[in-house]
């Protein structure tokens, strides 16, 4: 199938990327480069520098890309997605992630594509009762990411109904690693997600790492949480493209490993490698204790099942980051020689 990639030179974007290239699919990518980098880009994958809130431009795009063959889907990653920042630039989180899933369905529709799997989250639960979150339930988000995406996921529901869309939806639970081959990762500097932040204090990129809150009604008084390995969340879109575009369906999946850690546990698993300092802070406003995915329907209609475990993705994190520390040394040394 031919497959174009909004926010394909991201994070989870360019690893999906890589197992639609797996798969035999013909992908495109579109990416403002914003938070993406061309270094994640592959050959095997036409770009287009474009961002996905400007119609006239997507409509280009698919203009192109249809002259040599109808396009089969689009996958939509692109969105911003600190929560922090969320709540303090609004306006900006419900243009990118919500006026740019209109944009993108606008243009779909011009082009004849019938397709779209899009990449949503866990915070459109909120602060869930028990912690464990199914599709079904009352969602509820306490951030202005959560609502726009939430928003975003209804903007996509009413368009199916009213223009005959397929559509998949994912909700992500917390997201990291990097690809086994060092390939890709998760590489900035400014990182609010547990296992990055975590690793890089281990390196010794930052001074310490801080847990936010040591009091929750949880086993060691941590936040826990629902960690999936990125290469498992993209395989998963593969799975995904092809149920959805053979089904004609229009569903929403949780992908998460059903499994909770704390903050202590993630921690551990990285001070195994290499020790790093801790301290403890106050609880952040909003941090539910527990989120943990259940995601039997993933695994019993897609047959998605996670194969990384929890010291895979600290592992693969590690390594990533040692791996740009010595390319970046070994530089050095080559312009200083």
């Amino acid at each position: 199938m031919k497959i174009g990639v909004c926010g394909g030179a991201g994070y989870i974007g360019s690893h999906t990327v890589l197992e639609l290239l797996k798969a035999g699919h013909d992908v495109f990518v579109i990416d403002n480069l914003s938070t993406g980098s061309k270094e994640f880009l592959f050959d095997e994958a036409r770009f287009y520098e474009v961002d996905c809130t400007h119609e006239a431009a997507l409509n280009q795009v698919f203009e192109i890309e249809k002259r040599s063959g109808n396009i089969d889907a689009i996958m939509h990653f692109a969105a911003k997605l600190i929560v922090n920042e969320s709540v303090s630039m609004p306006l900006e989180y419900y243009t990118n992630n919500v006026y740019g899933v209109i944009t993108l369905i606008q243009a779909m529709r011009k082009a004849d594509i019938k397709t779209l799997i899009f990449s949503s989250t866990a915070a459109v639960y909120g602060d869930h009762k028990t912690g464990f979150c199914q599709e079904g339930d009352v969602c509820q988000p306490i951030n202005p990411y959560g609502n726009s995406k939430l928003a975003a996921e209804m903007v996509i529901q009413d368009s199916a109904k009213a223009y005959g869309l397929n559509t998949c939806i994912f909700r992500y639970f917390n997201v990291a690693g990097a690809h086994p081959s060092l390939r890709l990762g998760l590489d900035k500097s400014t990182l609010t997600h547990i296992v990055p932040i975590t690793v890089m204090a281990a390196l010794k990129q930052r001074s310490h790492i801080t847990i936010f809150g040591d009091d929750y009604p949880t086993e060691d008084g941590t936040c826990v949480r629902d960690y999936i390995h990125v290469s498992d969340l993209a395989y998963a879109h593969v799975l995904g493209l092809e149920y959805t575009h053979t089904n004609k369906s229009n569903e929403i999946f949780n992908l998460g490993s059903s499994q909770g850690f704390s903050v202590k546990q993630v921690i551990e698993a990285v001070q195994k490698i290499a020790p790093c300092e801790v301290q403890i802070g106050a609880r952040r406003e909003g941090d539910p204790a527990k989120l943990i995915a259940v995601a039997n329907k993933a695994n019993n209609i897609l047959k998605w099942n996670p194969q990384y475990t929890l010291s895979d993705i600290v592992r693969t994190d590690y390594d990533f980051r040692l791996k740009r520390l010595n390319d970046k040394e070994n530089n050095r040394d080559k312009v200083s020689n």
